[in-house]
């Protein structure tokens, strides 16, 4: 298969609104069962089923068995940076269609503070970022970046120095709500993680949103200096 025909077979597969809700309801790392996607897709559980099936033969989602139920989610850090290009894509070019959006995707929440995979989106997310290359913490270039000296300290005292591994160290995420990157990477995955074990931030049901606890909101003061 080339990959002109890749791209267009995964393009199909992304041009269908259930499949999208699908992916979209996934892109906060959590694994979820089929009755909890076909809520998210908004179609039968048998119709569920079968997008589920295409999905995963297409390498986007895995699933988990575990007791009685099959988890899905998505295969790799890749397909939420795809979705998440996509609707930076479609917010700038203004090809969203709102009537057809799924309830995952809804309102001031959303934009406020939000999971992008396994890192921090939203104007929290951005305010985060803006911070670490102001204080000359982190540099960001168009495709990668970096830690400064002083951002290795400050990263290890607040308890996010990122781990070794295969996956990229840093890059810019652009975000779809405010236009503006983010943080992704290892680095994007530590700093998240590391809020959400202070009590930062709060999952919230059927939502990639967080919340943002009174800690989190002194904390988020405090530390980068972003007050939302």
């Amino acid at each position: 298969m080339s990959d002109t025909t890749r791209i267009a077979a995964t393009a199909a597969l992304l041009g269908d609104p259930a499949r999208a809700n699908i992916l979209t309801a996934l892109m906060d790392g959590r694994a979820l069962t089929a009755k909890e996607l076909a809520f998210a897709a908004r179609v039968s559980p048998q119709t569920t089923s079968g997008h589920l099936g295409k999905l995963t033969d297409a390498g986007l989602l895995t699933p988990h068995k575990q007791g009685r139920h099959r988890y899905y989610r998505l295969a790799s850090p890749l397909v939420g940076h795809m979705l998440e290009g996509i609707m930076a894509l479609s917010a700038a070019t203004g090809t969203e269609q709102p009537e057809r959006r799924s309830t995952w995707r809804g309102g001031e929440a959303l934009r406020t503070a939000r999971t992008c995979y396994d890192h921090l989106a939203g104007r929290l997310g951005v305010g985060i970022a803006d911070a670490l290359c102001d204080r000359e913490l982190v540099a960001l270039t168009a495709d990668g970046g970096e830690v400064t000296e002083a951002g290795h300290r400050f990263l290890g005292e607040f308890g996010a120095a990122p781990e070794q591994g295969k996956r990229v160290f840093c890059r810019p995420c652009l975000d779809w709500s405010e236009r503006r990157p983010h943080i992704a990477g290892r680095l994007g995955a530590s700093i998240m993680a590391r809020c959400f074990a202070l009590g930062w931030l709060q999952r919230q049901r059927d939502t990639r949103a967080v919340a943002i606890t009174e800690a989190g909101q002194a904390g988020f003061a405090e530390r980068f200096g972003v007050a939302l």
